[in-house]
């Protein structure tokens, strides 16, 4: 199961780099900023558990946009490795079921802890901004599915 979970997690990985690249190509073509929602969520996080992120002049949010990042990177290797150890059970679809299924459990992750910590709220987002979500994450699965099944082969 280790060995399962561990190739699971190098497929998270591979996933969380092709959703980086297409959410960054999403920026440029449209020019539209990054979103604030991981810094905003690892604040949360920090100072619900007595820990808030320290600085001051700008070190704070330098801080806290790094962490976002790591949580996100976290986030895509965790959710891979979940899914090797799936795998690992017998957990077989077919490539393209399985893709969404991924790409929609590490956008549920997401979205969810966000929504569970009051930093957004996904219901009143317009159809652009669930675009920019689901496109990257579908992007994620696709990947992450494809690196699994490969590693499988291999």
């Amino acid at each position: 199961m280790v060995r399962e979970m561990l190739r699971g997690a190098a497929a998270g990985a591979a996933g969380t780099t092709v959703l980086n690249a297409v959410t960054y190509v999403d920026m440029a073509l449209r020019a539209r900023p990054a979103s604030s929602t991981p810094e905003r969520t690892v604040d949360t996080i920090a100072n619900r558990l007595g820990h808030p992120v320290p600085g001051g002049n700008g070190a704070r949010g330098n801080r806290l946009t790094g962490l976002g990042a790591l949580s996100g990177i976290a986030t895509g290797i965790g959710i891979g490795a979940v899914f090797g150890a799936l795998r690992a059970c017998g957990l077989r679809l077919p490539a393209a079921a399985e893709a969404v299924l991924v790409g929609a459990a590490a956008m549920a992750a997401t979205d969810g802890a966000m929504a569970g910590l009051g930093v957004s709220d996904p219901r009143t987002w317009p159809a652009s901004a669930w675009l920019s979500d689901a496109v990257p994450h579908l992007a994620y699965g696709a990947a992450t599915s494809a690196t699994l099944r490969a590693l499988d082969r291999g």
